[in-house]
């Protein structure tokens, strides 16, 4: 389980909750990053959804992560901008895909450090931010 903190400073655009993603965001809420598990072939399934890409099944269960991970890959964003309006002023921010020790990569945020502090590789955890609406957004911090 994760810390739900504000935001800091970061944007925390409001997600659409659809039925069959709503354990995901109910997970989050509660500090959980939960990921989806297909029942036939074992993979675990990122983004969340409710049947497997691997194979088709339909039979997924939600299983909780580490919320360990690794920076996969970043960029630093210095311009703002971006396609949501929330985005355009609190630049600079961390843009990153993180691998999660259970492996799937996310793209999420990096925050509470220094962005020139950033290396691929590093070690990160994971934080939520609160949205104020019943959810909350994964992103990860240098661990």
């Amino acid at each position: 389980m994760a810390d739900v903190v504000s935001p800091n400073g970061h944007p925390t655009p409001v997600p659409t909750v659809q039925p069959e993603v709503k354990p995901f965001w109910d997970g989050t809420a509660e500090g959980k990053l939960l990921l989806p598990k297909c029942t036939g072939c074992e993979s675990l399934i990122w983004f969340p959804r409710p049947f497997c890409p691997a194979c088709g099944s339909l039979d997924v269960e939600w299983i909780e992560a580490s919320g360990q991970g690794t920076i996969y890959s970043y960029t630093v964003n210095r311009r703002g901008a971006g396609d949501l309006p929330e985005y355009k002023d609190p630049v600079p921010y961390v843009l990153a895909y993180v691998e999660l020790a259970e492996g799937p990569r996310i793209m999420t945020n990096i925050v509470d450090c220094d962005v020139e502090s950033v290396r691929i590789g590093q070690a990160v955890s994971l934080v939520f931010h609160d949205t104020g609406q019943g959810t909350a957004l994964p992103r990860f911090r240098p661990a």
